[in-house]
């Protein structure tokens, strides 16, 4: 399963983990995909969205 929206292509951000003594080790910022039925072209399709463009109304949910 890719971890991409797929309105905007918003994927995984990469990071460091810093412990109490600031040793830093890589780590992984998933964004928030929720799995939705929406109309891709005219058709409903369960597709992954993020939650940012789920609340501004990027997409249309399929009935």
């Amino acid at each position: 399963m890719p971890k991409i929206c797929y309105v905007c292509s918003k994927g995984p951000a990469f990071g460091n983990s810093r412990s109490h003594s600031m040793v830093a080790t890589r780590r992984r910022f998933n964004p928030n995909l929720q799995k939705v039925r929406i109309d891709v072209k005219g058709s409903p399709s369960r597709e992954y969205v993020c939650t940012r463009c789920l609340k501004a109304g990027k997409v249309t949910k399929a009935a």
